[in-house]
């Protein structure tokens, strides 16, 4: 700034410090390394029920697709797994605030004591609904 006035000077200072930050954001969160492809990101909050004939888990996943998440149950505990990807939009939007967490997730669930059949899923309300239902009359435990 060619006048000298310190507030010029700073304001110039201001808006090249948020062009900078903007750009190490966007590199924040654009898609993983090698190094990082495939490590765990998040764990997505849940919610576990039980009725008379099943456990439902309900998985707060908004914006994940829900033929994508991967459900085991191994010694009574179920694996909920998935990524969430970025939209491709963000990449050159400018960014205002980003809450929603993204990449990879995985959740474990230790489960009510029992012997379950093999799990269905759907989607509600920004939630995957796990349901498990109870097997009768089967000894041990899935």
């Amino acid at each position: 700034m060619s006048n000298g006035d310190p507030r010029n000077w700073m304001w110039s200072e201001a808006l090249q410090m948020l062009a900078r930050a903007e750009r190490l954001q966007r590199e924040v969160f654009s898609s993983p390394g090698p190094s990082r492809r495939g490590a765990i990101s998040w764990e997505p909050p849940v919610d576990v029920l039980e009725t008379n004939d099943a456990v439902l888990v309900l998985v707060a996943l908004p914006g994940v697709d829900a033929k994508q998440v991967q459900l085991v149950i191994h010694n009574g505990v179920l694996l909920i797994a998935g990524e969430r990807v970025l939209p491709p939009e963000l990449r050159t939007a400018v960014i205002h605030r980003i809450e929603l967490p993204q990449g990879r997730f995985e959740r474990q669930v230790r489960l009510p004591a029992g012997v379950y059949e093999q799990p269905t899923s759907a989607v509600a309300d920004g939630c995957l609904i796990v349901r498990l239902p109870k097997a009768r009359g089967r000894k041990g435990a899935t």
